[in-house]
């Protein structure tokens, strides 16, 4: 009891216990369970900032233009209220991560398309990564480039006319689960049978975090996403802690 008496903590930050922040982008349609942008998603606390006029259709369609400094200014925002590490909620937005990196002081990742080189090298030789998208027309060789993946890396998207594209990229209000669900899957499938060299598959948009497991049962390989990627970079902003006996 005396030791607890003796502890003192430590201010400095405006919020405590979110170590991650997360940029959203400016858009209404639904973020269900296992979505970034749904925070039940999570088992640890994460703090979000909007980045107003970020649509949709500008970051994923138009290349962002003219957005850079929003999300420099949202970034710092985030990382001002007490946050240790910064993400996104879109894997478009690879083409931000040395510009974000440069103006914060915490670590950034900025897209789920950061795994593809780590996911690559847990791979057997002959066997490569896929990139599944809900944009195939607009995911550059840059994209994957700036996020580290090789240019040359197997990309297939849903279909562009579908529920699941349709619903996100025109930010509508209502989405058939289950129909985007199906969609989801149909393209990984279709990616490995082009591709039969595929091993792992990331998925660039974070809209199609929940259905991961679908998508791992449908292709029998690993599926890495944006969830995935934030829960590891979550663990080394803060390490589990374990008793010392």
């Amino acid at each position: 009891m005396d030791e607890e008496r003796d502890v003192k903590a430590t201010g400095g930050k405006a919020l405590y216990g979110a170590s991650i922040g997360i940029l959203m982008l400016d858009a209404k349609f639904p973020r269900i369970v296992g979505e970034v942008g749904n925070a039940l998603t999570w088992s640890f606390p994460v703090h979000y900032r909007i980045v107003r006029g970020a649509s949709p259709e500008l970051v994923v369609l138009r290349g962002a233009e003219g957005a850079l400094e929003s999300f420099i200014d949202a970034a710092r925002g985030l990382v001002e209220d007490g946050v240790d590490g910064i993400a996104t909620n879109c894997g478009f937005l690879s083409l931000f991560q040395r510009e974000l990196a440069a103006a914060v002081d915490v670590p950034v990742a900025s897209s789920s398309l950061m795994q593809v080189p780590l996911a690559q090298a847990m791979l057997p030789p002959g066997k490569r990564v896929g990139v599944l998208t809900i944009s195939a027309e607009t995911l550059t060789p840059r994209h994957l480039s700036l996020a580290g993946a090789p240019e040359d890396t197997p990309v297939a998207g849903v279909d562009p006319a579908g529920e699941f594209a349709r619903v996100i990229l025109g930010n509508e209000t209502t989405l058939d689960v289950a129909q985007a669900r199906r969609e989801n899957v149909e393209a990984a499938e279709r990616l490995v049978r082009d591709r039969p060299e595929i091993g792992a598959i990331v998925l660039e948009c974070t809209n199609m975090c929940p259905y991961a497991d679908d998508i791992a049962h449908a292709t029998g390989l690993p599926v890495f996403s944006m969830t995935s990627f934030i829960e590891w970079f979550q663990s080394g902003l803060r390490p589990r802690s374990y008793p010392a006996d």
